[in-house]
């Protein structure tokens, strides 16, 4: 994973964004006050378009937006229109070697697919880049304090919201699928002490899609990061083989992990496509939505919301 951290760290050309989309979406604190145990960085939250080697770094023939400096972890939730409503809902965590978050690329285009097929999309703004003391090359634990939080936080709004408490999932993209990976495997014990009431409440989501993701396999095999307790959720993983920045290994070691401890997991391998392909047209990796989409429906997670 080195690679992503290298490209990341790459000189970055400032651009000044509104990144709300038409629907004016609610956007909500994860914590009441500083995020647990952080540190803090310096400079404020700022969005860019990453330029490497002084080109601009495009997706499908598109330009990406990217966010850094979280010092405010938020969820930026994306209703779907009233007569698709499920009542599913998935927090989606972003990429960027834990360094950025692929805001549009990885966050807004994610929800509004969900919207598409009748799911909430809730963007996670966890808190980036690591920070003084964290390890290069190891996922932070900020992060995964944040994700925790925000699973309790949603499943407290789900009645305000519209959403079923018991259909509350995941999506990641690179980084974000380790986070997705970790949050999905370490439900048992808060990565915090909690703090107040709404930590009573369960983090653990009901199910996880991983799309390229990284920090899964370390040289003796699966990273410590993640774990296979026989609770863990459903988990729909994606990779492109020719994947040179997040090496299709990581989700092989994971899937194969899984597959022995009998979990419920389905990994989609294509030959080509490969990195931060998201959900843009145009790779050869379109398909995974689809088969995504058939796969949330096999599980009964795409059922008509019958509050609605």
């Amino acid at each position: 994973m080195n690679r992503i951290a290298a490209i990341l760290a790459l000189p970055l050309c400032l651009l000044v964004t509104d990144p709300t989309a038409a629907q004016n979406p609610i956007v909500v604190n994860i914590w009441p006050g500083k995020p647990a145990d952080d540190v803090g960085i310096a400079g404020a939250e700022k969005f860019f378009e990453l330029k490497i080697k002084g080109r601009p770094y495009e997706v499908a023939g598109k330009p990406t937006k990217w966010l850094t400096n979280v010092t405010t972890p938020t969820l930026t939730v994306y209703r779907p229109a009233k007569g698709k409503d499920t009542g599913a809902a998935v927090l989606i965590a972003p990429g960027g070697g834990y360094h950025n978050l692929g805001w549009d690329v990885e966050g807004i285009e994610i929800a509004e697919w969900l919207n598409s097929i009748g799911v909430t999309g809730i963007i996670l703004k966890y808190r980036c880049p690591r920070r003084p003391g964290d390890v290069a090359g190891v996922p932070p634990i900020g992060p995964l304090k944040d994700a925790q939080r925000a699973i309790s936080l949603v499943r407290s709004k789900a009645k305000e919201w519209g959403i079923d408490s018991k259909r509350i999932g995941m999506a990641g993209f690179s980084a974000g699928g380790h986070l997705v990976g970790a949050t999905c495997t370490n439900f048992q014990k808060r990565a915090y002490v909690p703090i107040d009431g709404i930590d009573e409440i369960s983090c653990r989501p009901d199910f996880g899609i991983l799309c390229y993701s990284g920090y899964f396999q370390v040289k003796d095999g699966l990273s410590p990061t993640v774990k296979t307790p026989k609770e863990t959720p459903p988990l729909f993983l994606v990779h492109a083989s020719d994947d040179s920045i997040s090496e299709v290994e990581h989700s092989v070691t994971f899937y194969l992990a899984l597959k022995r401890a009998k979990i419920d997991a389905e990994l989609h391998v294509y030959a080509s496509g490969g990195h931060g392909f998201g959900v843009r047209q145009g790779s050869p990796c379109a398909g995974w939505t689809r088969s995504c989409t058939d796969w949330l429906q096999d599980r009964g997670l795409l059922k008509s919301n019958s509050k609605q």
